[in-house]
């Protein structure tokens, strides 16, 4: 099964599109998906908006009471998929402003089956590109990932901080039991990399698909505060790198390594 998860905060113009591109994508003979949105203490009709598509399609809707950010709406919708995994299933995140198109998903669940743990759908892939973004946030985006890359190498990842990514139900599963809910502790949309980040410290496999970002389809502006975030990626560099301690396992005595984000649990952003 492909389980898609969507973190929603304010989306009810965009999401509903979304999800009828959702219904019209050319499934693969065999697969089976089910849409888990996250609504992230919205104050518009986002939750009516899913719940009038209840009927058409298999949709779960998961409410936050108040406003907690897209690091806990990812944390919420990935313990709720992982939970509802299994063996073999795929997870896909992707933003619910119909930025992402969703007809990327069967190939990047094809990648996940054929070994990748993480499948980012990457704007600097071959192939990828950004259609509609400000000069502005394509500098923050390209420099942060450069920064990233430079700082935690990740074989395979280009794209450190595009939320669009395919997981496999085990990779997730061990990140949960390296990390618990420490595996994302960033409010903001710095999030993302540092999910991939602790993801790729327990050996995640990585690879790319290109992606077309439509940001000229999006609804209403832009939630990500540049400031706060660019200030946050500079903390993640210079201050909360993660640790990578070795332990040993019960069952074989080996040593693995068990990661944490650092020393004091990590900058959060209000």
């Amino acid at each position: 099964m492909i389980h898609i998860l969507l973190p929603a905060y304010n989306e009810a113009l965009a999401l509903p599109l979304l999800l009828d591109e959702i219904r019209q994508v050319e499934w693969r003979l065999g697969d089976v998906y089910k849409v888990v949105v996250v609504d992230d203490g919205s104050t518009d009709a986002t939750v009516p908006a899913c719940r009038a598509r209840w009927d058409d399609m298999p949709l779960d809707v998961i409410c936050h009471g108040r406003n907690l950010g897209l690091g806990s709406a990812m944390l919420t919708g990935l313990r709720h998929c992982v939970s509802k995994c299994g063996s073999g299933d795929v997870i896909v995140a992707m933003d619910a402003d119909n930025t992402h198109s969703p007809a990327l998903i069967p190939e990047m669940a094809r990648e996940v089956e054929s070994g990748s743990d993480i499948v980012i759908a990457s704007r600097y892939a071959n192939g990828g590109q950004e259609i509609g973004l400000a000069p502005l946030r394509k500098v923050l985006s390209r420099g942060a990932s450069t920064l990233l890359k430079v700082a935690f190498p990740i074989p395979g990842a280009r794209d450190y901080t595009c939320g669009f990514r395919a997981y496999s139900s085990s990779i997730l599963d061990r990140g949960f039991r390296a990390y618990s809910d420490r595996l994302i502790e960033q409010k903001g949309f710095v999030c993302m990399a540092e999910l991939l980040i602790k993801l790729g410290a327990i050996g995640a496999r990585v690879s790319e698909v290109p992606l077309v970002l439509r940001y000229d389809l999006k609804e209403g502006a832009s939630k990500m505060k540049v400031g706060r975030t660019i200030a946050s990626y500079m903390k993640m560099v210079t201050v909360n790198r993660p640790r990578v301690p070795c332990e040993k396992t019960r069952r074989s005595g080996s040593l693995v390594r068990k990661a944490e984000w650092g020393a004091k649990g990590g900058e959060r952003e209000e």
